[in-house]
């Protein structure tokens, strides 16, 4: 029957037209990706990809390797999913800022799925992105942040972490959970409208969740379930990390009732107090197509609580590892604050005059790189630097590249402050210096961050002499980081001693 077929003459006609349409097909396909050329990268293997020449638990690193032989712009396979890696400052620049539409989107990973389900401010992507960030920095704004009320409620907290400290009366400790907890309370203040208790259960239970998902999302088997989704019920660190969200999410959502309890329309105490206030507005006014709804409300705290803590908190971590690391450099800064500020309390404005110390925290936000790399997607069809991205292409921005770029750094790899000072000592900014990341999907908490990490840090040195325990040398000092979705030091003890 089939000889048959091919003896009709139109059916001979028509099969010839479609070979004829199929070589065209084949020659413009060739042609196009001559002329629209992919990145270069690793010849990856089957179904498997380049996931032998990339470790999954440090990611970055590898990465960051396989740039020096394959250049700025390159691309890998993690099984059988393409990633395109951007690195080094202006590469990273010219996709954030100078083609900032094509690349605005954040990558919606399944386990960042997980996390958000599409609502809040971080892991979301679209309208309702954008309505739920405008309304989360107007909103903070208006409640101080990054301004004089913000820097009252840093400086109230900064009692409350100093007097904790002084409780060792100099003894070695590990300062690990207590300054999460100091940054945690600023964010709730605005959020909340509270700060809580260090010994508060909903503030040590809140803490210890957050640490443990940072881990597991670094976990080999949770990047295997990014890879590959449906094994996830059969992981226990999938299964561990949903139940701690869930549970997360629940503690949140009965703080949230409490609110709703009392609120009073007249009176805006807080962040949730807000939202509630603008969504009875909309719904009085028969809005139907609102983004404030519950769900948007609920992770759009969790977002806020988790982001506001754990960022300035691990760089805060740093700063101390660092400074006893090199404590010519705490000398210098704590010479500095005697002679600028004294005994009075450090204020915003002292920064201006502390030129070294904002230099050395600065430094430290570079070389700690708490946040290596940012997952992002392409919004259309885009060419950079000569190489053809399709519109969808997951992209991930290798800020460790930015952070540490050789052509931008006189030292890249060394703890240097004069990164940050001109020939005469004073501040200077560097244009890649980007923690916060840049353009649309920057840090919305970066002026509260900044303003954070400068008097948390001055008000800490003017108080104590931060050294190792007896016994211990700088030498012995671990700086390796313990891997996670950010990069923190490993719990160490130091000694805060009181100055005189």
């Amino acid at each position: 029957m089939l000889e048959d077929i091919f003896q009709s003459p139109t059916t001979v006609s028509l099969f010839g037209v479609f070979v004829a349409l199929l070589l065209l097909h084949l020659l413009y396909s060739s042609f196009s990706s001559q002329n629209r050329p992919e990145p270069p990268g690793p010849r990856p293997l089957p179904v498997l990809g380049n996931l032998f020449q990339v470790d999954l638990k440090t990611i970055h690193h590898s990465l960051f390797i396989l740039s020096k032989k394959y250049g700025s712009v390159f691309q890998v396979r993690l099984g059988p999913k393409k990633v395109v890696v951007l690195a080094g400052y202006r590469t990273v620049k010219e996709a954030l800022v100078n083609q900032a539409e094509a690349f605005r989107n954040i990558e919606i990973t399944p386990l960042f799925h997980d996390i958000n389900q599409g609502h809040g401010i971080i892991l979301a992507n679209g309208d309702s992105w954008k309505e739920m960030r405008r309304f989360a920095l107007t909103t903070l704004k208006d409640f101080g942040m990054g301004r004089k009320m913000s820097e009252e409620i840093i400086i109230e907290e900064c009692g409350y972490l100093i007097k904790e400290f002084e409780q060792f009366e100099g003894k070695a400790f590990s300062n690990t959970q207590v300054i999460s907890y100091a940054t945690s309370n600023v964010i709730s203040a605005l959020v909340f409208g509270k700060r809580f208790d260090y010994k508060d259960p909903f503030l040590n239970i809140m803490m210890e969740r957050n640490y443990e998902n940072i881990r597991l999302m670094s976990s080999a088997s949770i990047q295997i379930y990014n890879v590959i989704p449906w094994i996830g019920p059969l992981l226990k660190n999938w299964r561990d990390f949903k139940k701690n969200i869930g549970n997360s999410l629940a503690d949140i959502k009965k703080i949230i009732v409490d609110l709703k309890k009392t609120l009073d329309p007249e009176v805006c105490r807080c962040f949730v107090d807000a939202f509630l206030i603008h969504k009875k507005q909309l719904e009085d006014s028969e809005n139907r197509n609102s983004h404030y709804h519950d769900n948007n409300l609920l992770y759009s705290v969790m977002n806020l609580f988790g982001a506001g803590t754990e960022t300035t908190a691990t760089t805060l971590k740093w700063g101390l590892l660092y400074l006893v690391k090199f404590p010519h450099i705490q000398d210098r800064v704590q010479e500095e604050l005697s002679r600028v500020v004294g005994s009075r309390q450090v204020r915003i404005e002292d920064r201006k005059n502390l030129p070294y110390t904002d230099a050395v925290i600065h430094e430290i936000q570079r070389v700690a790189n708490v946040a290596p790399v940012l997952p992002h997607t392409t919004t259309k069809d885009v060419t950079l630097q000569g190489y053809f991205l399709k519109e969808g292409t997951t992209v991930l921005l290798l800020l460790l590249s930015v952070l540490s770029d050789e052509s931008e750094w006189e030292s890249p790899h060394s703890f240097n402050p004069s990164h940050f000072l001109d020939d005469e000592g004073k501040f200077i900014r560097r244009d890649a210096f980007m923690p916060f990341s840049t353009g649309p999907r920057a840090c919305l908490g970066e002026s509260l961050a900044r303003m954070e990490l400068f008097l948390f840090f001055a008000s800490l040195l003017q108080h104590f002499r931060f050294t190792l325990p007896p016994g211990v040398s700088e030498d012995e000092l671990d700086l390796k980081p313990v891997e996670g979705f950010t990069l923190g030091p490993k719990p160490q003890q130091l000694c805060a001693v009181q100055r005189q």
